[in-house]
């Protein structure tokens, strides 16, 4: 099964990591902004069975803000650009041949599949079928950036979260590549999360002392 590699950035100043990928020579992945809206759902059985095994199954909607943008010009509710993933990611196998990285504590490793999925809300009627439920959603505002003129950053993924529990940057690809971008940003290892959204997002509840819900943006008045 391919394997992720990922760690996450706390962004006190949002203008800071923009300053620092146009040094890089970081461009948006896909066109216009590359901003893109995405709304995720967590399944799981209402024991938690698959968080208790630490695996995660997720379907994910997104849609480019700059198609959103022209659709809601033309007042059509259609062709928005969107596209739905299912992703399923658990622990990484223990296997004498598993990649060095693995075993690094400074990076997250799972392992992760993907699909594309034309018809989510069939799939939720499966998975609800099965005793499963989406139990916690979440929203935020992803762009994603390549270096495509640095060899040392062939497979490096920069996505800069806007979330409501503030901003992130996430780096995803080889190891070093990882580190070395996060260098280039201004941070160092002793920076790197390793915990997922819904973590983040109970630990800023409990800090805020907020009853946990679902993570989304409050409403625009």
């Amino acid at each position: 099964m391919p394997r992720e590699v990922e760690v996450k950035l706390k962004v006190s100043d949002a203008r800071a990591p923009l300053r620092a990928l146009k040094k890089l020579g970081a461009r948006p992945d896909g066109h216009g902004s590359g901003r893109v809206h995405e709304m995720n759902v967590i399944f799981d059985t209402p024991q938690g069975g698959l968080a208790k095994h630490g695996q995660l199954l997720r379907i994910r909607t997104e849609t480019p803000e700059t198609a959103a943008k022209k659709a809601k010009r033309r007042g059509a509710r259609r062709d928005l650009g969107q596209r739905s993933v299912l992703t399923f990611k658990k622990p990484p196998a223990d296997s004498p041949d598993a990649p060095a990285e693995r075993s690094s504590a400074r990076h997250k490793v799972r392992e992760e599949l993907e699909i594309a999925v034309t018809e989510p809300g069939r799939l939720t009627q499966i998975f609800e079928g099965l005793g499963m439920k989406g139990w916690f959603r979440y929203e935020k505002y992803r762009t994603t950036y390549r270096v495509p003129r640095a060899a040392w950053a062939k497979g490096l993924l920069i996505e800069l979260d806007e979330t409501p529990i503030g901003t992130f940057v996430e780096l995803e690809g080889p190891p070093e590549a990882i580190d070395r971008a996060a260098q280039a940003l201004g941070y160092s290892a002793r920076d790197y999360i390793l915990k997922n959204y819904l973590v983040l997002y109970l630990e800023a509840c409990r800090q805020s002392g907020r009853e946990p819900s679902d993570m989304f943006f409050e409403p625009v008045k």
